[in-house]
């Protein structure tokens, strides 16, 4: 993919953020707060702002959400105008940039990572009229909304394909941080390996970060010298893929496709789909009808998705995958369907059932088929 030139234009008071504007003019619904909300006035562009962790050249995370802006952006064209703010830490920087941003006149701000979900709650109370989403938390308010993709769906799929395409039988996967929501990747991609191959093991090491590709390159070195000839990482930047074009091994993308790293290497990649949800989030401030809600949707409302499968996978498998992923689109599959058992044989999930939602949320497990074990795990 090509890299993105954005224009800086205005440096954020008391930091070093620099914001760009450009301008070209539900996981389970538990929480249902209906908000007053007054529509913005039509000859008016709603300003919109998006908070983002990395750069939007990690070709990961970021780029994704920025994509996604982007898409928002080419639909409502004059109906919004927005701005965002790349490489924000958590906790007081993060708390200064999304208050600066509601000062600014942003009526919605998007504040795309978990670490941000505090300081996002504590600004939303001084900005009652401004409306805020942030991906992948789980606090909410009349004003604060929550979203976040079923990407245990693409995990599942790629593990699937993984399976079929080993002869090692070994899968290295680079892993960011012990927390639920990277285990519960890992666990699906797993699921989907072991349909299809039950012999095959996944060996994980931990980087502990989101975004470092000298630290992603060298533990995917390590796994490829413990044996794997496929690797995986939930990571943001295209080293791993990078990596297995050189040794000339399979691997996936994550976050978006990532297959200009490796054109060989490359199989498909998981990726993350935000433009819908934030063209409908801004259509409903501008209509006056936004609320807080609590959104987790998958591949059939388009937020996830596998990117196109390189040829170099047999048509068999390429059609195995595909149905699959019918089956999520059709609600008669899940990534965690029964038996599913952890990794001392214990059935965590009897045949019929499904691991509930609240359960993947709070997942600190590895299912069968994974070696080592988790430690350290952050709630």
């Amino acid at each position: 993919m090509d890299r993105r030139k954005f224009i800086r234009f205005a440096t954020l008071a008391g930091s070093s953020f620099t914001f760009a504007s450009c301008s070209s003019r539900k996981f389970h619904p538990h929480s249902e707060v209906l908000t007053p909300a007054s529509p913005i006035v039509e000859q008016e562009p709603l300003k919109v702002g998006f908070v983002y962790l990395g750069s939007v050249g990690d070709f990961g995370w970021t780029y994704a959400h920025d994509l996604g802006r982007r898409e928002m952006e080419e639909n409502l064209q004059e109906k919004v105008k927005t701005t965002f703010v790349e490489n924000v830490n958590e906790g007081g920087e993060a708390e200064r940039v999304i208050r600066q941003l509601a000062l600014d006149g942003n009526k919605l701000i998007f504040t795309t990572a978990l670490s941000y979900m505090n300081q996002t709650i504590k600004v939303a109370q001084a900005f009652p009229d401004v409306f805020f989403e942030n991906c992948s938390g789980y606090k909410r308010a009349a004003n604060v909304g929550t979203y976040l993709g079923r990407f245990e769906e693409p995990q599942y799929l790629i593990g699937m394909i993984a399976g079929k395409m080993t002869k090692s039988n070994v899968i290295g996967f680079i892993g960011t941080y012990r927390i639920p929501k990277v285990i519960r990747g890992i666990d699906a991609f797993t699921q989907g390996l072991q349909s299809t191959n039950s012999k095959a093991k996944v060996k994980v090491i931990w980087i502990q970060g989101w975004y470092n590709p000298a630290k992603e390159r060298e533990a995917a070195q390590a796994l490829v010298n413990l044996g794997a000839d496929v690797l995986i990482a939930d990571t943001d930047s295209a080293a791993v893929v990078q990596l297995a074009e050189e040794k000339g091994i399979y691997a996936f993308g994550h976050n978006t496709d990532m297959s200009n790293y490796g054109p060989k290497a490359h199989l498909t990649s998981v990726v993350n789909k935000w433009g819908k949800f934030y063209i409908n989030q801004a259509l409903a401030v501008i209509n006056g009808t936004w609320k807080s809600g609590d959104v987790w949707d998958g591949i059939s409302q388009e937020m996830v998705d596998i990117s196109p499968l390189n040829p170099v996978i047999p048509q068999d498998v390429q059609q195995l995958a595909m149905a699959k992923r019918e089956e999520f689109v059709q609600g008669t599959a899940h990534p965690f369907d029964g038996p599913v058992k952890d990794q001392s044989g214990k059935v965590r999930v009897p045949k019929g059932q499904v691991l509930s939602d609240r359960e993947q949320l709070a997942m600190n497990w590895y299912v069968e088929g994974i070696e080592g074990s988790i430690a350290k795990l952050i709630s």
